[in-house]
């Protein structure tokens, strides 16, 4: 069963800012509550992450998945390349600059392996959309104030 999820906000931060804690991979566990691990495995030839591996508790329940990430000046982009819950993930955070500081826009879509109640895709669903949200505006704001 796919299941996507969609959100958008602002944040008090410059776009830079935000790049800056996306490409900051292995500070995934500090503002992302899903994320208990974070390591990068490789690097583009400009240094920025390419294969990422990261556990992940949502939901109860945990998995282990190895993400291939592009980025661009605006966007941060990253795929599924293996997991043991999910046989497709594809996440995206566009940022746009604005006159407050950023605009961002999130979207995530999964494909589950096993089928599970639609009660409890919907929390993990949610818990991907309020992490993205709520844990990465903090974090943005926390250094962008530093």
């Amino acid at each position: 069963m796919a299941v996507s999820a969609k959100t958008e906000f602002d944040v008090a931060a410059p776009p830079s800012v935000v790049m800056e804690v996306l490409m900051d991979i292995e500070s995934l566990p500090d503002w992302s509550g899903p994320h208990r691990e974070a390591e990068i495995l490789s690097e583009h030839d400009d240094g920025s992450p390419h294969e990422v591996r990261v556990v992940v508790t949502a939901a109860g329940i945990s998995d282990e998945q190895t993400l291939k990430y592009s980025w661009t000046e605006q966007s941060c982009t990253w795929d599924l390349v293996e997991a043991n819950q999910l046989s497709e993930q594809h996440g995206v955070y566009v940022i746009t600059e604005t006159e407050e500081g950023s605009h961002i826009e999130f979207t995530l879509d999964v494909e589950l392996k096993i089928k599970l109640p639609g009660m409890i895709v919907k929390r993990a669903q949610k818990m991907a959309v309020d992490t993205a949200r709520k844990g990465l505006t903090a974090e943005v704001e926390r250094r962008s104030s530093d």
